[in-house]
């Protein structure tokens, strides 16, 4: 991350809710793994991307999207890794990190999360670091930290597969997924996903990218202000434009059900004429 980028980073985090990234990165410092010994080692790997990317580079954004990936493997679910196409990769790394995803989800999909736990998760939370890093190519070292630790993960991974020595028993069939939840938070009277809450849009795709046949349910909210068919008719434009958000990052529009609620259903009861940011939201249940 180069220095414009940490005092922007810094700078939103002050202004935005750094508290709340704080918050979600140590939630995972704190949250014990459940599920396969997969699921645990993409646990650790995770939490070390996040903490690293808040402590040292300020990268509020990644640390959080990272956090979240990190929650969801501790409570079981299998995250899968990055999609090079939802990351702004400099084009002459492309062709190289292709290669080494398709290294890797061969590896995955032939029991390498059953088989070899350990080293799976490993070079599935490298890659991933590698991708975050390439992506800001600005740190050579962090860079080359990353890559040459994945290739070392997927050298000892294919040996051991080669080798028919599984590292651990056999883990349980994953659980299918539970619908996931994202909130995208509006100014007062605003209807337009700010640029703070892009991130979210993302996070909604990326989860939508591990499930199969994902839906989107978009439900828009308003807080107290104003009058009530104002409030509905406010809260119909934001999930209209969290939709035409998903939409323009390549989520098929009929996969998208939209609903207002205005201000009947407030996350933080308040009385009328109440201002609350947590009430000026749009819930995007993914599943």
């Amino acid at each position: 991350m180069n220095l414009q980028k940490a005092i922007i980073g810094l700078g939103l985090a002050v202004m935005l809710g750094a508290c709340s990234t704080a918050s979600n990165v140590d939630t995972l410092k704190q949250t014990g793994a459940t599920g396969s010994a997969f699921t645990q080692k993409l646990t650790e790997e995770y939490r070390q991307i996040a903490q690293f990317e808040r402590n040292r580079m300020y990268d509020w954004r990644d640390a959080t999207y990272f956090a979240d990936k990190g929650l969801r493997a501790a409570g079981g679910t299998t995250v899968k890794p990055e999609r090079l196409e939802d990351w702004d990769l400099p084009s002459n790394s492309k062709e190289e990190l292709n290669k080494a995803r398709g290294r890797l989800i061969d590896a995955l999909n032939n029991r390498a999360r059953r088989e070899h736990p350990e080293l799976a998760g490993r070079a599935q939370g490298r890659f991933d670091c590698w991708v975050e890093q390439q992506e800001e190519n600005h740190q050579p070292d962090d860079i080359a930290k990353c890559r040459e630790s994945f290739y070392q993960a997927m050298s000892e991974l294919e040996t051991a597969m080669s080798a028919g020595q599984p590292e651990a028993a056999p883990e349980p069939e994953p659980e299918p997924m539970e619908p996931e939840q994202v909130m995208v938070f509006f100014g007062f009277d605003d209807a337009s996903v700010s640029q703070s809450q892009q991130s979210k849009i993302r996070q909604a795709v990326r989860l939508a990218n591990e499930m199969e046949d994902a839906r989107f349910s978009v439900t828009g909210h308003a807080d107290t202000t104003g009058a009530a068919d104002y409030n509905q008719e406010l809260s119909l434009r934001r999930a209209r434009n969290v939709r035409d958000a998903l939409v323009t990052r390549g989520i098929d529009a009929d996969a998208i059900s939209i609903a207002a609620r205005g201000e009947s259903e407030p996350a933080n009861p308040t009385g009328d004429g109440v201002r609350s940011r947590e009430n000026r939201r749009v819930e995007i249940v993914v599943q």
